[in-house]
């Protein structure tokens, strides 16, 4: 059988018009991966136009909350290495090369620091999230009654207790986890 001819059955019709969207989803994606901050200009647009539907609304405080618990695992996913340095089963990885090597020429850096969820792949899941959320508040189903002070407190204890000891770090070290093309750490720090 050919590959361009035409599928004789329903299935074959809907398989091949899915993989027809999903290449062109790859496409488009493929095509904004240079653009981090035009990408995240868009995702922190649509996170506003969220809140400001569930603002305006007075309602859907349990999708926000949902989201903001996602989008904070996601971001602890962001901070964290993908290889814990205390680990000595990891030590000794490295020691053999097979996870990273040392640099090989004088002006070459070497940067251990792999991040366990990448930039990209964070900003596609939390673009991906706020949509569905976003959605999710144009349903009534989704319109849970809760008291939205508590969620709010919890979220901020949620996040103080997770975030506790990269917001340490970071002061400690003077970290900045977004560089976009600079150094992480600021030049004064030891």
């Amino acid at each position: 059988m050919d590959s361009t001819a035409e599928p004789n059955t329903p299935f074959g019709t809907f398989t091949a018009e899915t993989s027809k969207l999903q290449r062109k989803y790859q496409a488009v994606l493929d095509q904004s991966t240079p653009h981090v901050v035009y990408r995240w200009v868009g995702t922190t647009v649509g996170l506003l136009v969220f809140f400001l539907r569930v603002f305006v609304a007075q309602g859907w405080y349990i999708v926000a909350y949902a989201l903001g618990i996602y989008l904070l695992n996601l971001f602890l996913a962001f901070l964290q290495p993908k290889f814990d340095p205390s680990n000595d089963s990891v030590d000794n990885d490295m020691e053999d090369g097979s996870m990273g090597t040392l640099p090989t020429k004088e002006d070459e850096e070497f940067r251990p620091f792999i991040r366990r969820l990448p930039e990209f792949k964070f900003w596609h899941s939390a673009t991906r999230a706020v949509t569905i959320a976003f959605v999710c508040s144009w349903f009534e189903i989704f319109n849970v009654p809760v008291f939205w002070p508590v969620l709010l407190m919890y979220w901020l204890m949620l996040f103080i207790l997770t975030m506790r000891k990269q917001i340490q770090h970071m002061i400690k070290y003077r970290y900045v986890p977004f560089t976009f093309g600079k150094k992480a750490y600021n030049k004064n720090s030891n």
